[in-house]
């Protein structure tokens, strides 16, 4: 009988099963990722319609970026100890819920409450991914693509919707930029429940570590608030960003004595010791502040200087995004394998540097094609080559049973650096901007001066995180491990500890 008529085995079944579930989670990661951009490009429309403040429409963003960065690193650590399916499928439910509740507000007070739940269901979904996509490809090949796809839907999804919030805010209305989320929400749901497979976690062994829970959520949720608020609205050096500043600091090393003291921490500091872990966490909070600046800084470029529309700016990001896939999906793999991924984040965190710094040029009259064009190719080249690097790494030897904290990790510091980087950067590029302004500039040369500072910026931020990662990370040896039977791996050197 030819082999093509041969009946599939029960691992043709349970290889085709693993990739469907990978694009179940990337589903449900793309969903969360697009609903912030989205948000972004709508607020305009959000504002005339439900007459917010400048200062209140800020928080349709601020409370969904407190909730989702505060509880990341908690709803990671709950996956290991409970479920990690369990904590995703919980996730998805109220991230979709809490989008119906938004497509429904008629109220300020409704809107913003509804995103804070938006940001809970955020973060239960998205801190856990990573994890489960590391325990269901244990292969250093398998896993080096998942991540490839996992990172082009992290990385790319904030420009895919800028595209697709334009195009619903200006065709249809802002509230069906909250009411598609629904049947994605549903359809992810009932597709994850038939794909992965059920799981039990660690356990809570002498019981939960409450106090820690609750002293790095609040630590977490106030420094976020710190940024997004005070910081951001009044200056780094008002009384409130400085306050909330220092009650975050206060809170965290609270929460880390007590995690060195505790008999069940809830965040084991081992996992620190893991030089990858740590590196790859510094390494993105810079990556993702310098990469903020440029979606942020790079979108108002275009409409207020080269008089884009929404549609049109997501359209101008489109090159950038479309090469970050291509290569994220078809070709990391390859090249985490060929060269490793530490060699694959410094050529692409360089290049993408590379490429802001090329922003640094932008002129008043600026063209598409000449101006802006090549800087999303190179940054797109960069993106696409390093963050699967970056993920590969901030996994790499952790412990199946810290999986999920390693995953919460990674999120929490992308949104800490997303935070961090939209506040400095833009404060910065405003108070720039005001200074020519009150030189004499005009209104377009002014404000293509504060977007060249951030731009600059930006490059500086991604420059360290290179310095960060040539001088702190070290090569997984992926092809080593996976030879190696997981009984034997405890008599290895620990050639990746600080």
């Amino acid at each position: 009988m030819p082999d093509a008529a041969l009946p599939p085995t029960v691992d043709d079944h349970a290889e085709r099963r693993r990739w469907r579930a990978l694009i179940a989670l990337c589903t449900g990661m793309l969903m969360i990722v697009l609903d912030g951009t989205v948000t972004n490009v709508a607020l305009p429309s959000i504002q005339r319609d439900l007459g917010f403040s400048s200062a209140g429409l800020a928080w349709v963003v601020n409370a969904y970026m407190i909730a989702f960065g505060g509880l990341l690193l908690l709803a990671g650590r709950l996956g290991d100890l409970v479920s990690r399916r369990g904590v995703y499928l919980a996730g998805l439910g109220v991230f979709t819920v809490a989008s119906l509740l938004c497509g429904l507000s008629q109220t300020q007070a409704m809107l913003v409450i509804a995103r804070f739940l938006q940001g809970v269901g955020g973060a239960m979904t998205s801190a856990v991914i990573l994890g489960m996509i590391v325990t269901m490809f244990p292969s250093p090949g398998e896993r080096a693509r998942a991540l490839g796809v996992y990172a082009f839907v992290a990385s790319a999804g904030g420009s895919i919707g800028l595209l697709v919030g334009g195009a619903i805010t200006q065709t249809i209305d802002w509230h069906w930029i909250f009411f598609v989320n629904i049947p994605i929400g549903v359809a992810t749901a009932l597709a994850s429940l038939r794909l992965l497979d059920r799981d039990r976690g660690i356990g809570v062994g002498g019981g939960a570590d409450v106090p820690g829970a609750v002293l790095i959520t609040a630590g977490v949720m106030a420094g976020v608030y710190a940024i997004v608020g005070p910081a951001a609205q009044h200056g780094w050096g008002s009384a409130g960003a400085l306050g909330f500043l220092a009650l975050a600091v206060a809170l965290i090393a609270a929460f880390l004595w007590r995690e060195s003291h505790a008999a069940q921490p809830l965040v084991p500091l081992r996992i620190f010791r893991l030089r990858n872990v740590s590196g790859s966490n510094i390494v993105q909070v810079l990556v993702v502040a310098g990469m903020f600046g440029m979606f942020f800084m790079g979108a108002l470029y275009l409409q207020r200087v080269l008089g884009y529309d929404p549609f049109e700016t997501g359209l101008a990001f489109l090159p950038m995004t479309l090469l970050m896939g291509t290569l994220s999906v078809r070709y990391s793999e390859r090249l985490v394998m060929r060269f490793g991924a530490r060699r694959m984040l410094l050529i692409g965190n360089t290049l993408f540097a590379v490429g802001l710094a090329l922003l640094v040029r932008a002129p008043v009259d600026g063209e598409y094609v000449r101006d802006v064009l090549p800087t999303m190719l190179v940054m797109g080249t960069g993106a696409g080559i390093g963050f699967a690097g970056v993920m590969t790494l901030a996994m790499s030897g952790v412990a199946p049973q810290d999986a999920g904290l390693a995953s919460g990790l990674i999120n929490t510091s992308t949104q800490v650096g997303g935070a961090l980087g939209l506040a400095v950067l833009a404060t910065l590029s405003a108070t720039r901007t005001k200074h020519l302004r009150a030189a004499g500039d005009s209104l377009a040369s002014a404000l293509v001066g504060g977007y060249r500072l951030a731009f600059l910026l930006g490059a500086v931020l991604i420059a360290l995180a290179v310095a960060v990662a040539a001088l702190v990370m070290r090569e997984e040896p992926l092809a080593h491990h996976a030879e190696a039977p997981a009984s034997d791996r405890s008599h290895e050197p620990a050639t990746d500890s600080i």
